[in-house]
């Protein structure tokens, strides 16, 4: 695809009408659509050809415009082609592939799989991250999702130039931006990680339906599955997986919903392979993008219930045994010990980040981390010798 301009001084407007025809031509998306896509992209486009100081000294402004415009709307118009599900398989996979040898898995041994899940993990936060740069750099709201499959092409393609954006660096080096980014990620990771955590979100190595059915995940299993007969509160389990429906809905993971209600039937996974229509590695990509949700909605979004709906709240010392909370106990910084202090006296969010002088986000980030640490004594427990009944 090429557009093809005028050799006069275009302007923004000029370029916008061009780039407007063009996705009018090359795409279904409704005149409004391709009006508000058009208009980002010219107002991107004019905006780096002010302010590059080698585009203004190189004597032809057009040419730098006509050629940026071009790269950005082919780029726009390839995630179109590819449609909604393909399009973010194609971001992943270009964005993996350039991270994949900067992300290692904090003193354990590196495997392909356990590379895999905590590339996965990082491209989440790297995902919400470039949004909120498209947000901030198109004059958008803060509360600007991508609705429209065109509008979802013009984040996917921004996201990728954004993760490609070359950083200067002391000694006149560069580097692209998502490695940076991914390079402290992998920095930061914890000693300790709860391995059986992801378990239970089926992120396992092997591609088979043992990944739903580990000792490590049985309490979430055979809660998620549980028959009506089951001596289990089924009006909470109920609420359980309503609210985890409008999770996923509210983030628009429609994808995520429908794979979570086919596993709620316990479908093997070449069942949900020809149901959903997708390849055994669209189905991982998947697979993984729910474990991440799921992760986030038991441990963060709505974990008061969740607990409670798995017999580990805060009133039963989350779910631990008395020697598995003292090991857990002997695990936590004083701020952490502080933290569960506040929490165990039924202080509020707000009323714990004033206390902790910290914000919200980062009392709730704390509090996310704790119960990962819970999670991970509590899983270890089960996949291990198991608990007598009477502890």
């Amino acid at each position: 695809m090429k557009i093809m301009m005028r050799e006069v001084c275009l302007g923004v407007e000029g370029l916008f009408e061009l780039l407007y025809n063009e996705l009018r031509q090359s795409t279904r998306a409704s005149k409004q659509n391709c009006q508000d896509v058009a208009r980002r992209i010219a107002d991107e486009v004019n905006r780096i050809c002010n302010e590059s100081n080698r585009i203004q000294n190189s004597g032809d402004v057009d040419s730098w415009a006509q050629n940026l415009a071009n790269h950005r709307l082919k780029q726009v118009c390839h995630y179109y082609k590819l449609g909604s599900l393909q399009g973010r398989v194609e971001l992943q996979s270009t964005l993996s592939a350039i991270i994949y040898r900067y992300i290692t898995p904090h003193q354990t041994p590196t495997s392909y799989q356990a590379r895999l899940n905590m590339i996965e993990d990082f491209l989440q936060g790297f995902y919400a991250e470039a949004l909120n740069a498209f947000r901030r750099e198109t004059s958008l709201e803060e509360t600007y999702r991508p609705r429209s499959l065109l509008e979802l092409s013009e984040y996917m393609a921004f996201t990728e130039r954004y993760g490609k954006r070359r950083i200067p660096l002391p000694g006149r080096r560069s580097q692209q931006l998502v490695i940076l980014r991914a390079q402290t990620f992998s920095q930061q990771q914890p000693p300790e990680t709860s391995v059986d955590m992801d378990t239970a979100a089926e992120g396992a190595a092997q591609e088979s339906d043992a990944t739903w059915n580990d000792a490590a995940i049985q309490q979430v299993r055979e809660a998620m599955v549980l028959s009506d007969s089951e001596p289990l509160d089924s009006s909470l389990r109920e609420t359980v997986i309503k609210e985890l429906f409008a999770y996923l809905e509210e983030r628009q993971q429609h994808d995520c919903a429908n794979y979570f209600t086919l596993r709620l039937k316990d479908l093997p996974t070449r069942e949900i392979e020809e149901i959903l229509g997708i390849n055994p590695r669209q189905r991982d990509y998947l697979q993984q993008r729910f474990k991440y949700h799921l992760i986030r909605f038991a441990l963060s979004h709505r974990w008061e219930l969740v607990h409670q709906w798995l017999g580990a709240d805060l009133d039963r010392n989350l779910g631990l045994t008395p020697k598995e909370w003292q090991r857990f106990q002997q695990k936590l910084s004083s701020q952490q010990s502080e933290l569960l202090k506040l929490k165990q006296q039924g202080y509020s969010n707000e009323e714990i980040s004033k206390t902790l002088g910290c914000t919200l986000n980062q009392a709730q980030k704390r509090w996310f981390k704790l119960l990962e640490i819970a999670w991970d004594i509590r899983n270890s427990s089960v996949s291990g010798s198991g608990r007598s009944k009477d502890e």
